[in-house]
């Protein structure tokens, strides 16, 4: 299943596409895309509806993020071997864990707020993994049943702050809008291989990072029992996974997204994001 969230910010209705792509109504079956209705029962029973028995939402409405309800937002640093090594970083030998408040989740067309004293803001196209069922201590085999789905973030980091000193990693990511999710979450049916998935990132028109979820030095099986070894992954967690080659900082000259600019990220199978850098305040 796709299913989505639509509607004005903070008022969004659960969702999912037809066969034609089109948005089918859920909110007679369940409140929002959050907490249990991401679990596995929940999940099965939405499959088993026939869209074309849920009510055809008319027009062209805004697409919010695709979870109501983001618990933890974790990030994953340097987990592309070839990005580790375009920012001249050492490879990881475990992952490296970091926090984006929740609170900075947006959609998949919402603007991208720049603040004037932000001057060196930059794009990371990922594979975003969403927890469906809480996870303690769960092994690397067992990992992928845990997860509800997945969709598309645009980790977009505030650089200066990021290499300012230890710990600024959560500031330099979790500006309003800095964490762009959807436009849906795709159940893992759907999703038969997530380390098999072609990433693009494109900056006014141009390619800027492309990639595959293949080069992973830290598969989201890795990941998810990783993380949930320290604490516990609750439904509606959101993992993003890293990042491939090509971001603004490792360039030559450096590439930093600027008010008026364009984007357009990619993940296989997950849709794509159309997203606009536009000042704030």
């Amino acid at each position: 299943m796709k299913l989505v969230r639509f509607g004005a910010p903070g008022a969004e209705k659960p969702g999912v596409l037809d066969a034609k792509g089109l948005i089918r109504d859920l909110s007679g079956e369940i409140g929002d895309l959050a907490g249990d209705a991401l679990g596995r029962v929940s999940l099965d029973r939405l499959k088993a509806i026939d869209p074309e028995t849920l009510p055809l939402v008319e027009g062209n409405p805004r697409l919010g993020p695709p979870i109501g309800v983001v618990p933890k937002f974790l990030g994953i640093g340097l987990n592309y071997r070839d990005h580790a090594e375009e920012t001249g970083m050492d490879i990881p030998e475990v992952p490296i864990v970091f926090c984006k408040a929740n609170s900075c989740v947006s959609g998949p067309t919402d603007p991208v707020l720049a603040p004037p004293d932000f001057q060196r803001m930059d794009y990371e196209v990922e594979l975003a993994v969403v927890i469906g069922t809480p996870a303690k201590r769960v092994s690397k085999d067992d990992a992928l049943d845990y997860v509800a789905g997945y969709c598309i973030c645009n980790d977009v980091s505030e650089r200066s702050l990021q290499k300012g000193g230890p710990g600024e990693w959560m500031k330099a990511k979790s500006y309003d809008s800095f964490g762009p999710l959807g436009p849906w979450l795709v159940t893992t049916d759907e999703v038969t291989d997530p380390q098999a998935l072609d990433l693009t990132m494109d900056l006014n028109g141009e390619r800027m990072q492309t990639g595959n979820t293949e080069t992973m030095i830290f598969t989201v099986a890795d990941l998810v029992s990783y993380i949930s070894t320290y604490m516990t992954l609750m439904p509606g967690d959101v993992i993003t996974t890293g990042t491939p080659p090509g971001v603004g900082m490792a360039r030559k000259p450096r590439v930093f997204i600027k008010p008026g600019d364009e984007m357009v990220l990619h993940v296989q199978g997950l849709g794509e994001q159309k997203l606009k850098v536009v000042a704030d305040g």
